[in-house]
Parts: structure tokens; sequence; C-alpha cells
């Protein structure tokens, strides 16, 4: 199968030399806007693109089974037509996060958003041009990591490659939560945690059961834990004393209002995943791809626990 990973640098680099090396042979392409020697040594072909030229995605797509990417915005867009329009089979999202069935769905509104995406795949998909999967997988555990997921070459476009970008603030220990959902009940604050080597690695094992047994969301998980399990255990095993701050649910809103009039989307960010994390949108009990690994025996690795990966990071 020949498969093309766009974006050639973080989740893009692991996926890439994961996936060469797996047991079915599969044959794999970097679709990248700057050379990337460094998969010169994995004998990995690059291919430079230019994600605002039909032309140039259509040729690189040329051939291509799956694309599984790691692009956001306009470029994801782009991406999505050009291989809807071509010869491609299936489509992976770059959409990591909660069950589809709790994400806001696309107003028509903002252009290149993640919900622009999921709803072109699904026009694709209704059309029977083009099947997509998404792999949803909660919160990244690498977002707690102390130099943040930007240290993986991850998060950027999403506003959460820095530091202190969700529920935590280690400098100040502090730990900030929603206590409302939308509908001024008390809120669900449970989060599905997978670090982002494990979700390398639940890929390439969904690789090994078949596109055509893929649905049109796999969720799966390292762990599963409240707000303030989270949080103790992050005091915990780092040895910080965290004050918990509750903001109501409006509050939440009229912040997340403010920072955006200001321009200030990092903290604007920060209250729309607080939000979201109230209304449920990073929880879900039934980790689907978990469940179909070891019911077809091929669950070979135990995902990590945050504490385990706190314990290694």
């Amino acid at each position: 199968m020949r498969i093309a990973l766009a974006g050639g640098g973080g989740l893009g680099c692991l996926l890439a030399s994961q996936i060469s090396r797996a047991k079915s042979a599969h044959n794999v392409l970097v679709l990248s806007r700057t050379p990337k020697p460094i998969y010169e040594s994995l004998d990995i072909q690059v291919q430079i693109v230019d994600y605002f030229n039909p032309e140039s995605l259509q040729y690189a797509l040329r051939g291509v089974d799956l694309v599984i990417s790691t692009v956001s915005g306009r470029e994801q867009i782009n991406l999505i037509l050009a291989a809807g329009e071509g010869t491609v089979r299936h489509f992976v999202p770059a959409e990591f996060e909660g069950k589809l069935w709790q994400r806001p769905p696309w107003d028509g509104s903002t252009a290149g958003t993640k919900a622009h995406a999921l709803a072109l795949l699904q026009s694709f998909q209704n059309r029977n041009l083009m099947r997509y999967t998404v792999f949803s997988c909660g919160v990244l555990m690498e977002i707690f990591h102390p130099l943040g997921l930007g240290s993986f070459d991850m998060g950027f476009r999403a506003g959460v490659s820095h530091p202190n970008s969700y529920l935590l603030n280690v400098t100040e220990a502090t730990a900030e939560y929603a206590a409302q959902n939308a509908q001024g009940q008390p809120p669900s604050n449970i989060v599905c945690l997978t670090s982002v080597y494990d979700l390398v690695h639940f890929v390439v094992l969904a690789l090994e059961l078949g596109l055509d047994a893929w649905p049109r969301e796999f969720t799966l998980r390292g762990d599963r834990l409240s707000v303030q399990e989270l949080v103790e255990t992050y005091g915990l095993i780092r040895n910080v004393t965290f004050s918990y701050v509750a903001q109501g649910y409006s509050n939440a809103q009229l912040l997340t209002t403010y920072y955006s009039q200001s321009r200030d989307e990092l903290k604007a960010g920060f209250y729309r995943r607080l939000m979201a994390t109230a209304d449920g949108r990073y929880d879900f009990q039934e980790a689907t791809l978990n469940e179909a690994l070891q019911n077809n025996h091929m669950m070979d690795f135990v995902p990590m626990t945050f504490a385990q990966w706190l314990d290694k990071f």
C-alpha cells in the first residue's frame, strides 16, 4: 500500500519512520514544503509540495492509497480536495481530539477549521469518492511537558505548543477549570489521555487491520482521568502543590471573547479548551481501537498511563 504522510516534522516524522518499519510492507511518501534530509537515512521518499497549488498536490498524490495528514488550516483543506478529486481511497485528517459527535459542526462561516475539514471529508464519503477515519485520542500527554508540545515540533497551528497551554500553569502552580458545563450543570471534566508515541503505535497497528476494517472513527487512549485526578497525579509525581481556580462557564466565555478581541489567541484557546473539557469533548468511555486490536490479538504493547508518562519525562 502506498501511504502519503502530509507534514515532514513532529508527528509526521514519527509516523513515517514507524510505518516504514511496520511488519507489512508499505511504500511511504512524505509530503513536505521543504527538503527533509533526515529521511534519506530512513530510505523514505520526500515529495516537495505547494499546498496552495492544486497541480502540485495532485501530482504528489498519484498512486497513493492512503493519506495521513498532520497539517491543518487551509493547507489541509486543499489536501483533502486534491485527494478526494484524485484516486486516494482513504484519508486520515489531523483531528486527534475527542469523539466526533461531541464536536461543534461546521457553520460554513470559517474556512480552514477542523469542522470544515470534517464536513468536506463527509461530503466525499457521501459521494463514495473517498472514505475517511478520524483517530480520536483525547488530549496528548505531551501538552503537559515542561517545555510544551512545541518541543516535539507539534501544536503550533493549534495554539498548544507552549507550556501551560491547558489546565495547568506549572509556573504559577495553579490548576484552572470550568465549574459548570454549557447547560449550567456539573461539568464532565474527564479527560482521555494518550502519549504521542502510543498514538503512532496505534496507527501502525491499525494498518495491520486493513483499510476495509476502518470505521469513520477510532477512539484510543492510554488513560482516562478526572481533572482532579490529573492534577493530583501531576502534583504527586512532580512534587508540585497546585491551587485550584474554578471559572464559571459564562466567565470562561467572557474571558475567551476578551482575549480573542485582544488578539491573544493563546489565552483565548486556553479558555476554549476549559469549556470543551467541561462539556466532555475530550472524554469517551469506549476505546474502539484498543478493543479492535485486543480482539484481533494484535495489542502487543501496553499504552502508557499518565503517571507512567510523567515518570518517564
